[in-house]
């Protein structure tokens, strides 16, 4: 199955290398520990959810904020807005630009979401990561290191995808998301019932987006 990959875009990247307390503090950085901030918008969220957690196995960075926008990148408050703020926070500015470039080279090599129709009119995240970092394994109650499927799709293509994927491999469930999200899409985080077991994580990826195609192509069977 061959998928178009769309590749995220970068629409603003800053640096604050001696951040104001206050406002590390209503970003939820500590004072205590940290400087410096590491600030991006994204046309994706989730490819930036995971471009994020890949900063942490690279550069001794937080990330401690990461948030979508209501309705997505289509419908975004401003130009630069994109679909997603992420705010990483460090002791020091290098941290900053090390967790940074592993960021944005993430998200032009790595995760994407994927056209699923052919027209762009229905997306997808078939996303597998390998090796969880701090930040996502946090959020998932996983150990670092641990392979995690990291699966998004609009509301009806995700659900019949989310099935699919859980009865084509020996994975289980780490979250659920029903729609909508901000986005109005749909999100599922699926791991290996036996620890470190990344061939499972790719077949569960790999049914969802076959049933997600499908869907596109067959929306009503009857």
């Amino acid at each position: 199955m061959l998928l178009e990959p769309i590749v995220p875009t970068v629409l603003s990247l800053r640096r604050i290398p001696a951040a104001d307390p206050a406002l590390l503090v209503a970003y939820g950085a500590d004072p205590t520990r940290h400087v410096a901030l590491g600030l991006v918008t994204c046309d994706q969220d989730d490819a930036l959810y995971v471009a994020l957690d890949e900063a942490t196995k690279h550069a001794a960075v937080d990330v401690v904020f990461a948030r979508s926008f209501y309705a997505g990148s289509a419908h975004a408050s401003g130009r630069l807005s994109g679909e997603i703020l992420g705010v990483i926070a460090a002791a020091e500015p290098q941290a900053i630009e090390d967790g940074l470039a592993a960021l944005v080279a993430c998200l032009a090599h790595d995760a994407c979401f994927y056209d699923a129709d052919g027209q762009r009119g229905i997306t997808m995240f078939p996303h597998v990561i390998g090796a969880l970092g701090a930040y996502l394994s946090r959020a998932a109650g996983l150990p670092a290191g641990e392979p995690m499927a990291y699966l998004v799709a609009p509301p009806m293509e995700a659900t019949i995808g989310f099935d699919a994927a859980l009865k084509a491999a020996s994975v289980r469930a780490v979250k659920l998301v029903p729609p909508p999200t901000e986005t109005n899409f749909a999100c599922a985080w699926l791991t290996g019932i036996a620890p470190g077991d990344l061939a499972s994580c790719e077949a569960a990826a790999t049914a969802f987006a076959a049933a997600v195609v499908d869907v596109a192509a067959r929306p009503r069977t009857r």
